[in-house]
């Protein structure tokens, strides 16, 4: 089966296994999804992740987490560029979800980073997702 955006496959993944209380969840493996599993990582909304390869495009382990007395991190994860729809923003535009409590995915020229890091260092790009 052919996935046409694999990005909102990972996230509807994350999304569904958070629901359902998941101890971990696997995903697709490509350089956009990874990125994304090290900012989420970085930002203290998994534990770690790992890349499995295989004779074809690999996956992705996500070990996901939870607060002392489970509940949920990821209360929401939304996909704000879409395949026929990009959404691009500069540095000083970046949305902060909740006040700043969530982060904005942003993909640029230096890679896959937050919302916070990519006004540390002064890059703006396509808005993957917020998580929040």
């Amino acid at each position: 089966m052919t996935i046409s955006d694999p990005v909102a496959d990972m996230l509807t993944r994350i999304r569904n296994a958070t629901r359902n209380r998941a101890k971990s969840v696997i995903c697709l493996n490509n350089k956009v999804c990874q990125g994304v599993a090290g900012v989420l990582k970085s930002e203290g909304y998994i534990n770690d992740f790992e890349v499995v390869s295989d004779n074809k495009q690999g996956t992705i382990h996500i070990d996901l987490k939870y607060g002392p007395r489970g509940e949920v991190l990821i209360h929401e994860i939304k996909r704000m560029s879409k395949p026929g729809c990009r959404v691009y923003r500069g540095m000083n535009d970046l949305p902060a979800p909740m006040q700043g409590l969530g982060i904005t995915i942003v993909s640029t020229s230096s890679g896959v980073l937050s919302d916070r890091v990519c006004r540390e260092k002064k890059v703006g790009g396509e808005l993957l997702c917020q998580v929040s």
